[in-house]
């Protein structure tokens, strides 16, 4: 099955063992990967079901269920402060690592604020990386909204990763058997602002440290999410 290349649908293209594939995903398998009729690949609706099926001209025909857990232990969330540059490769990444949830925040030191189209992009990045990476979900890209309004969307374990002050790290508050979600905030360039921290903090968020040295804002995420998947999958 690995070899196999993998296309992301909706549930409502698929009817009695039938799938309606969309001019796009017909070019791509056809024109892009070359794929003949009745060659197979496999079909994923982003939400955890997979299927091996084969290409029928315009349609393909599903021939069987694939069982397989591809996904973390635990839902992860990532509370991420924009970034001036770099955010495509920050969805990318955290995608092929396992971030379930992506909610992009506008916290005091942001200065991009993204068009429909850039979280439009976001979205179509994260369905190729969840392809490419061979998850069954693909990760859930939120529109941006301020920092604060995000305290109230998130809940089992909160932490806010803090560059400064004596911080506990990251590490210390990981279990590879977690009983809850775990939700992550990862700041801008320049860092939080002493203020959204005690609001954070007020919140029930944990701050943390990642480490001595001062990561920037799009490596943050990616250095976060590393470590909670693999103390997570530690004991798999």
């Amino acid at each position: 099955m690995t070899q196999l290349q993998r296309v992301t649908i909706s549930p409502t293209q698929i009817q009695n063992q039938q799938i309606t594939l969309t001019p796009e995903q017909y070019h791509y398998l056809s024109r892009v990967l070359r794929l003949q009729k009745d060659d197979r690949f496999i079909a994923m609706n982003g939400q955890g079901e997979w299927w091996l099926a084969k290409l029928v001209n315009q349609q393909a025909e599903i021939l069987e269920t694939i069982a397989i857990k591809t996904e973390l232990p635990i839902s992860v969330t990532l509370i991420i402060a924009l970034p001036k540059n770099g955010f495509d490769e920050v969805v990318k990444q955290t995608t092929e690592l396992g971030v379930t949830k992506i909610m992009p925040v506008l916290s005091d030191r942001t200065l991009l604020k993204p068009s429909p189209q850039k979280i439009d992009r976001w979205r179509r990045i994260a369905t190729e990386a969840a392809e490419q990476s061979e998850r069954q979900i693909v990760t859930e890209i939120l529109e941006p909204i301020p920092f604060k309004n995000s305290f109230s969307l998130v809940n089992g374990a909160k932490y806010i990763c803090y560059a400064r002050g004596n911080s506990p790290h990251l590490l210390n508050y990981l279990t590879p058997s977690p009983d809850t979600g775990i939700t992550i905030a990862t700041g801008p360039e320049g860092g939080w602002t002493e203020r959204e921290i005690l609001e954070a903090r007020a919140a029930e968020f944990q701050t943390v440290s990642l480490g001595k040295r001062i990561l920037t804002a799009t490596l943050a995420p990616i250095v976060a999410l590393s470590l909670v998947a693999a103390t997570a999958e530690a004991a798999s």
